[in-house]
């Protein structure tokens, strides 16, 4: 039962850590106001929502599976607590910043219509720091960490970021509601 459980935290966790990607690419696709191949802009803002909530389900199963299971010795006080961890205190730690990045911008993101629009978007762009805390967690604290099929979703995840971010950033990124007013003149 033990290596089921320790399987099923490492899958869980790379699962998790994929979805997490699609999603923050997702965002700043949604940020955009563009729709993506078929799908109106609409249906990409609620396809980032539920990828968004299909990652922290996974999370949660890599935490909670990795909290069950003796190898990992994760306690309670370290999915809270960062760099207090037995097991690479570091790495793990950078696991439970995540985990309460991730925290932040679920409650701010259920809070949404009582905290307005500007706290949520300052929020929000903790993915923006939660996303590569995650990539460095996995990579130096998870067991398949320096496997080749590892370190290419890595890096495959890094370039899908990556590049959606310098697109975030570059002079043809406008933003939607920018979008609509040149569309409207």
């Amino acid at each position: 039962m033990d290596e089921a459980l320790w399987a099923f935290g490492r899958a869980s966790g790379a699962v998790s850590l994929a979805l997490f990607t699609l999603s923050v690419v997702l965002g700043i696709l949604v940020r955009s106001g563009r729709p993506l191949l078929v799908l109106p802009r609409f249906a990409v803002t609620l396809v980032h929502r539920n990828v968004a909530l299909f990652a922290l389900i996974f999370l949660g199963l890599h935490v909670g599976t990795l909290m069950l299971d003796p190898y990992a010795q994760l306690r309670l006080v370290d999915v809270v607590v960062p760099f207090l961890g037995a097991v690479k205190p570091f790495w793990q730690g950078l696991g439970t910043v995540a985990l309460d990045l991730a925290a932040a911008v679920v409650a701010t993101s259920l809070l949404r219509r009582r905290l307005g629009p500007g706290i949520f978007r300052a929020v929000h762009w903790l993915t923006y720091v939660l996303w590569p805390v995650a990539l460095l967690h996995a990579v130096g604290n998870g067991t398949d960490g320096t496997s080749k099929w590892f370190l290419l979703l890595a890096l495959a995840a890094a370039a899908a970021v990556g590049g959606a971010g310098l697109w975030r950033l570059s002079p043809r990124f406008l933003e939607s509601a920018r979008l609509r007013q040149e569309e409207a003149s």
